[in-house]
């Protein structure tokens, strides 16, 4: 009888031909070869997921050709930083060079020795032992008389009101303080003083004035930088000399209108050291510095003048500093002074600078 399929209920299923070939043809198979079937089966990738023909004896395919060895090379301690590091690896290198040339300019800049000759501030003229006379100080000389008509780097600024008449007399501003600098050769005492009739309300009082003043002297960058000088404010007594805010008018007769430009000075017949008011207010074209460090420059270039550097300098380094004891006010460029005073001691050889308030800039 023909088996027509359906489910078994019991016994053994009946062994066909069919069966007997295929179990005969597997085993002839695996008899047959049977070191080749291992090596196969070892060198096969038996994956998860595949699923083989013959789950016996594997998949028997062309063996995979072995990978050739590569030959690394090994990473060198500077390869493995950067490769640890990434861009911090530049970073620090180019960092640690900046900080050393900080630190050697600072180092060339903290030298020994006298304080004017560093490379990094501008120059003094001679220093007069001599600050007595009658001579006003701080203005061009007369030369031959020919000076510029009209000097537009000179000019007074628009801006604020300020007195253009005072009385010719001045107010002790009261305050008085300790010694400021060593004064290893001479201490100057001062006061501090305003023309009567100026109105200094619009900048803080008189009270105000005298601060900037003080403050401006006691600043390491002043001159007490140089251990000669000493500073000591004094209200009572007769001092060296007197810083005096002054008008425009009183400042022409004390210290000159040869030029007709508005000027501040030194006048050692009265012992003051005359500051411009105008100027004070409104500083000056040429000085492109804020109105703050103008007035800062006021006050250092005539005390300049009042401890004895009398004349005045010229532009020393194109793109520098300028020297505190060039006529700022009338320009920083040496063409722009020789134009005004075409004899004088600046000459006309074209170097510009930029403004500078302080005796010694650099502290």
């Amino acid at each position: 009888m023909t088996d027509r399929g359906g489910p078994r209920v019991r016994g053994r299923a009946p062994e066909s031909s069919d069966h007997g070939e295929w179990q005969s043809r597997s085993l002839n198979q695996r008899v047959a070869a049977p070191g080749a079937s291992r090596s196969t089966s070892r060198a096969q990738s038996h994956q998860p997921l595949r699923a083989q023909w013959d789950p016996i004896t594997g998949d028997v395919t062309k063996p995979r050709t072995p990978r050739p060895e590569r030959q690394v090379r090994k990473q060198s301690r500077v390869g493995r930083f950067v490769s640890t590091y990434g861009w911090r690896a530049y970073a620090i290198p180019i960092l640690f060079v900046v900080t050393i040339f900080v630190v050697v300019d600072a180092v060339r800049g903290t030298g020994t020795g006298d304080p004017a000759a560093s490379t990094d501030t501008p120059g003094f003229g001679t220093l007069s032992r001599d600050t007595d006379g009658s001579s006003v100080i701080g203005v061009p000389p007369e030369a031959d008389g020919n000076f510029a008509a009209d000097l537009p780097s000179g000019a007074l600024p628009e801006g604020g009101p300020f007195t253009t008449a005072g009385a010719r007399t001045w107010r002790v501003v009261p305050g008085s303080g300790p010694k400021v600098g060593q004064g290893t050769e001479r201490e100057f005492t001062y006061s501090v003083e305003i023309e009567d009739g100026v109105d200094t309300s619009g900048f803080g009082g008189d009270e105000s004035f005298g601060r900037m003043v003080d403050q401006t002297l006691s600043n390491p960058k002043s001159w007490t930088k140089d251990p000669r000088f000493a500073f000591r404010r004094v209200d009572q007594g007769d001092p060296d000399f007197r810083v005096s805010l002054t008008s425009q008018m009183t400042i022409r007769e004390a210290c000159g209108y040869d030029i007709q430009l508005e000027v501040s000075c030194y006048n050692p017949g009265i012992d003051r050291v005359l500051l411009n008011e105008p100027r004070w207010v409104r500083g000056a074209i040429a000085f492109q510095g804020d109105i703050g460090s103008y007035r800062q420059y006021q006050i250092n270039h005539e005390v300049g003048h009042a401890i004895g550097y009398q004349d005045h300098q010229p532009c020393e380094t194109e793109g520098g500093l300028a020297p505190v004891m060039m006529q700022q006010s009338f320009g920083t460029s040496n063409n722009d002074i020789a134009e005004l005073d075409p004899e004088g001691i600046v000459p006309k050889n074209g170097l510009t600078c930029h403004f500078n308030p302080w005796p010694f800039p650099r502290g």
